[in-house]
């Protein structure tokens, strides 16, 4: 197998966001833009990066508030990051795109394909509880209240940063070992060492919650965004055991075109649970989308 040569880059926007990004793949190919979630960064596609960038070119980006871009005080709502990301997108002059994200990244993936379809050839969402889309109005308080608790712990104010503060590493353990179908096959020691490092950095751990704690005004958005279904194919991806299994049948009727892929023994980390598989099955959505 030829090495992949990665390369992080530190790219400053207009707006003074400091945006940490891993680019990989050949630059005049068609752009792949990797989003992940909470609580981990641009490092969760590091299986997925080697196998796409071989036929594509590879942006996988830290929000802002998350892994190693910057912290801002606002705007952690999905319209504001979608705009945010599209201001670093034009810097780099990458203009047809696949966006793919996964947790928090499928939740600005939904805003952003609302709002950049012009640019976009398609979208690729993955396991993600969106709000107003497939996270539940109210937050179950049953046997399946592992999926979304954390919606409204992380939402609360001051508290979750002092109760987490030197107890990184007891919040992505849990995590890790309740939503991956085999954590200790997905996640080594080095994994979770990084992780813990990027969430013991100054402001990371705030940045991040700053997404929960704008849940609501997300809702708000996405119930006007609503009223125009997505323009672009989408693709929509679930872990069997994963946190939104039904995923493409939730966002289904907010689609022109959908597709849905259900990764077989994967939990919620299906970038790191099952790299090879969503892989194909991303290659096989551009395939198909770009035939037409």
């Amino acid at each position: 197998m030829v090495e992949i040569k990665q390369q992080h880059r530190m790219v400053t926007t207009d707006d003074g966001i400091r945006w940490h990004l891993v680019e990989a793949g050949v630059t005049h190919k068609l752009t792949l833009v990797l989003i992940a979630g909470f609580p981990e960064s641009a490092y969760a596609w590091r299986r997925v990066i080697p196998i796409l960038a071989a036929n594509y070119h590879v942006l996988a980006i830290d929000l802002p508030g998350q892994g190693y871009s910057s912290v801002p005080t606002t705007g952690f709502d999905t319209r504001t990051t979608s705009q945010r990301l599209n201001a670093l997108l034009e810097k780099l002059h990458v203009t047809t795109r696949i966006y793919i994200g996964h947790d928090v990244g499928a939740w600005v993936g939904f805003a952003f394909s609302h709002l950049y379809p012009d640019q976009l050839l398609g979208t690729v969402l993955i396991d993600g509880n969106i709000p107003s889309v497939t996270l539940p109005k109210a937050i179950p308080l049953n046997s399946e209240s592992w999926r979304s608790w954390h919606f409204l712990f992380n939402a609360l104010p001051d508290l979750p940063e002092s109760l987490l503060a030197g107890n990184e590493r007891k919040l992505l353990d849990w995590f890790f070992s309740n939503k991956a179908a085999n954590w200790q096959s997905s996640f080594s020691k080095v994994d979770v060492d990084e992780y813990e490092n990027i969430y013991k950095t100054p402001g990371v751990m705030r940045g991040m919650l700053g997404y929960y704690r704008a849940v609501l005004t997300d809702m708000t958005i996405h119930d006007e965004l609503k009223q125009q279904k997505i323009a672009v194919p989408l693709l929509a991806v679930s872990g069997e055991l994963g946190s939104s299994r039904d995923l493409a049948e939730k966002i289904a009727p907010f689609c022109k075109v959908s597709y849905g892929e259900t990764i077989p023994d994967s939990g919620h980390y299906v970038p790191e649970e099952a790299p090879t598989v969503l892989c194909q099955h991303i290659t096989a959505f551009i395939n198909r989308i770009s035939e037409k």
